[in-house]
C-alpha cells in the first residue's frame, strides 16, 4: 500500500530548516569523536540486465549522500563500504581510526534484503557493551522498517532504529544524542535513553523497537512519515561522499585509508546525482508518487552545475546519471536548469567541460520538450530513458501511443541522444502477434528498434512496495510465494522473475523475457550497427550491444532454471502481503504509518496523517 500522505500544507520542511540543522550539527560535532561506517548491502545474485554494467561501476547516491551529509557536519571519521566491491566485509570485524565504529549504518534495497540481514545479524556479534549504534536505512526500510528487526526471541538480532526518511530524519536523531551524550557515553547508550525517555517520538520518519528485559523486541513504534526538503540545494554537497570510499578489496575488514582521490574515477566511471525529485504520473503500480507526498522537488540549474564541475575536477569524472523520476516533469524548469548547465559547460571559471549525463524521462513529456532538444543537447544530455511501459497503452496510460514513442525517438537520434526505453511485460501481452498492431513483445521491440533505440529494459511486472497494488496483489493471490519447491526470495523481485502471473503457462512469460533481450542483443544486431549505421549514435550502438550480450547470458544462467520450476508446476501463492510479526503503534498509541494490513497492535493509519501528531 501507499504511503499516508501528511496534512495538506505541512508535507514539507520550511525553508532552511536543514540548513539550519546542518550548522547545529556542525557546532555539536566538535565536542564528539564519532567513528561512522556506512555500508551499501548488495545481494551478487541480482547481477543481471538491465543494470549489469552500472550496478558495479557508479556509487549509489543514497549511501554517498548519507556520508556526505556526515562530512558535512563535522564527523570526518567516515567510511562508505560497497559490498559490489567488499564482498567478503564484515561489520564485526571492522575497524575504523583503530577502534570499533561509534555507528554503523545499512543502507538496502529490498532485492537486497538477504546481505542487509547477514550485515546486521553480523554485528550483533560484537559484545553488547562495544556494539555500535546500529541504524537502517534506504529503500527496504522506507517500505519495509519492521524487517530489519528481529521477530524471534531465539535469535536477538536486529537494528536499533529505522529511519525511514531522508538526511534530515538521520541528522535529527544524531542531533538529539549528542545532545544527551555523556563524555566518553557509548553512542549506543545515548540512544536507549533517548529512546525511554520519549525523545525520538518528535522525529517523524523513524521506527525503533521497545524491549523486554532480554532485549526482545515486545512492540515497534513508528513516528511517522517524514517531512520533505523542499528546496534540493539544501543537501550536502554530493563531492564529500566520494572522499571516504573503502577501496575494493576481498578482505572482511577495513582498510588503513579510503579510497585516494586518484583512483575514484576509475572504480566508479559514472556519478548518480539527484536532480529532481517526483512524476506528475499516479501509475498503480509506483510507489514514487506517494513517497514524494505528491510534490515536485527540484536542485537549482547553478547548483546542478556546480557538482557536475566540482565531481569533474576533483575525481575527473565525466559521466553522470540524474536519479530523476522525471527530469522533464516540469517545462519551465527543466529549460531554466538545462539553460545554466549549457552554460556551465562551455564556460566556467575560464574553462570548458565536457562531461555527459543521462536520466529518466517520460514520452509524453519529451515530445513536450522537442523544441529545446537543441538545449538539452548543449546542456551534456546524452542519453534518456524512456518510460514506455507498453506502447498500446494497454497496461498503463501515460500519455504515450506507437506514433508518439517513434516521434520521440526521431526527435532524439536527430540530436544525437540515445532513446533507452524501459518496458514491462505483463499477462495479457503475447510474445508476437500478427498484423499492424503491435501488442506482441517482439512487435513493439521491432518498432522501438527501427525508431533507433540503443538499449533495452524489459521486466515483468511485479508488485512494488509502497504502490497502490501491492497489498490487493498478494491478497488476491496474484503473487507466488514458490514454484517447484523454491521459496521466492527478495533477490527474485526485480522484475527480472516472473513471482505474480495469473497466466495458465508462467514459464512462457519467463521465456518471454529472454527472448525479448536475444532478439534485441545479438552479434548480428551489434556487427549491422557498425556496417550499416543508421545514425551517428552507432558506437553507442555497438557499444551497449557488447553490454546487453553480456548482462543476457548472466539473466539467463540466473532465470532459466526458475523456468523450469514453473512449468513443473507446484505453484503455491501467497495469501498475504508480508507484514511485521511485532506489533506496531505510533507514539501516541495509533496505528502505524509503515504498517501494512495484517499487523499487529493496529491496521495502517488513513490516507493522511495529522500535522499535530509528529511536528517536532
Amino acid at each position: 500500500m501507499e504511503l499516508p500522505r501528511r496534512s495538506r500544507g505541512d508535507e514539507l520542511l520550511k525553508p532552511g530548516e536543514l540548513l539550519a540543522l546542518r550548522a547545529r550539527l556542525r557546532n555539536l560535532s566538535r565536542d564528539h569523536d564519532l567513528a561512522t561506517v556506512i555500508a551499501c548491502a548488495f545481494d551478487h545474485r541480482t547481477r543481471m540486465l538491465p543494470f549489469i554494467y552500472a550496478d558495479m561501476h557508479m556509487v549509489p547516491a543514497g549511501v554517498r549522500a548519507i556520508a556526505s551529509a556526515m562530512l558535512d557536519a563535522g564527523f570526518h571519521k567516515t567510511r562508505i563500504v560497497l559490498q559490489q566491491w567488499n564482498r567478503n566485509f564484515r561489520p564485526s570485524e571492522m575497524r575504523l581510526d583503530g577502534r570499533i565504529p561509534d555507528l554503523f549504518m545499512v543502507s538496502s534495497m529490498q532485492i537486497h534484503t538477504a546481505e542487509c540481514k547477514a550485515l546486521i545479524h553480523d554485528v550483533c556479534r560484537i559484545d553488547p557493551g562495544r556494539r555500535p549504534l546500529i541504524i537502517a536505512g534506504g529503500a527496504k526500510a522506507i517500505y519495509e522498517p519492521w524487517d530489519v528487526f528481529s521477530a524471534d526471541p531465539r535469535d536477538r538480532w536486529g537494528a536499533d532504529v529505522a529511519v525511514t526518511g531522508e538526511e534530515y530524519v538521520l541528522l535529527s536523531l544524531l542531533e538529539v544524542l549528542l545532545s544527551i551524550r555523556g563524555r566518553g557515553e557509548p553512542l549506543r547508550s545515548a540512544f536507549m535513553r533517548a529512546r525511554d525517555g520519549g525523545m525520538l517520538d518528535e522525529i517523524p520518519g523513524l521506527v525503533y523497537a521497545r524491549t523486554d528485559l532480554e532485549g526482545v523486541p515486545e512492540e515497534l513504534v513508528d513516528t511517522g512519515v517524514q517531512r520533505l526538503v523542499g528546496d534540493l540545494d539544501e543537501l550536502p554537497h554530493p563531492v564529500l561522499g566520494y572522499s571516504v570510499l573503502e577501496p575494493p578489496s576481498r578482505k572482511i575488514t577495513l582498510g588503513a585509508a579510503a579510497l585516494p582521490t586518484s583512483a575514484v574515477r576509475r572504480h566508479s566511471r559514472l556519478a548518480s546525482l539527484v536532480l529532481t525529485f517526483g512524476c506528475k504520473f499516479a501509475c498503480p503500480y509506483c510507489p514514487i508518487p506517494a513517497y514524494n507526498q505528491r510534490q515536485h522537488r527540484v536542485k537549482s540549474g547553478e547548483r546542478i552545475a556546480d557538482e557536475m564541475v566540482r565531481l569533474a575536477d576533483t575525481y575527473g569524472i565525466r559521466y553522470f546519471f540524474g536519479a530523476d523520476d522525471n527530469f522533464f516533469n516540469d517545462h519551465d524548469r527543466t529549460l531554466d536548469i538545462l539553460g545554466t548547465v549549457a552554460l556551465a559547460r562551455r564556460n566556467h571559471g575560464g574553462k570548458r567541460y565536457r562531461f555527459q549525463w543521462g536520466t529518466e524521462v517520460t514520452v509524453h513529456d519529451a515530445l513536450k520538450m522537442k523544441d529545446n532538444m537543441r538545449l538539452v543537447r548543449s546542456a551534456g544530455i546524452r542519453a534518456l530513458w524512456l518510460g514506455v511501459e507498453d506502447m498500446t497503452a494497454t497496461l498503463v496510460k501515460k500519455g504515450q501511443s506507437v506514433d508518439k514513442t517513434t516521434e520521440a525517438f526521431a526527435v532524439l537520434r536527430r540530436y544525437g541522444i540515445c532513446p533507452m526505453p524501459m518496458m514491462m511485460h505483463h499477462d495479457t501481452q503475447p510474445l508476437l502477434t500478427r498484423g499492424d498492431h503491435p501488442y506482441g513483445l517482439l512487435n513493439q521491440i521491432r518498432v522501438l528498434r527501427k525508431a533507433g533505440a540503443i538499449s533495452l529494459q524489459v521486466l515483468m511486472i511485479t508488485p512494488a512496495t509502497g504502490s497502490r497494488i501491492y497489498d490487493e496483489s498478494y491478497s488476491s493471490g496474484l503473487v507466488y510465494r514458490s514454484a517447484g519447491g523454491r521459496q521466492v526470495q527478495a533477490h527474485m523481485l526485480d522484475g527480472n522473475y516472473v513471482v505474480a502471473s495469473r497466466h495458465p503457462r508462467p514459464w512462457r512469460k519467463q521465456l518471454n523475457l529472454m527472448i525479448a533481450y536475444l532478439y534485441f542483443y545479438n552479434p548480428l544486431r551489434m556487427a549491422w550497427a557498425l556496417v550499416r549505421p543508421k545514425s551517428r549514435l552507432y558506437l553507442a550502438d555497438a557499444g551497449m550491444q557488447v553490454i546487453g550480450m553480456w548482462g543476457l547470458t548472466q539473466t539467463i544462467r540466473r532465470t532459466l532454471g526458475w523456468a523450469g520450476r514453473l512449468r513443473g508446476g507446484g505453484i503455491a501463492r501467497s495469501e498475504r502481503s508480508p507484514a511485521s510479526l511485532i506489533p506496531m503503534r505510533g507514539p501516541d498509541g495509533q496505528a502505524a504509518s509503515h504498517a501494512l494490513p495484517g499487523t499487529p497492535g493496529g491496521s495502517p493509519v488513513p490516507l493522511t496523517v495529522s500535522a499535530s501528531s509528529s511536528r517536532p
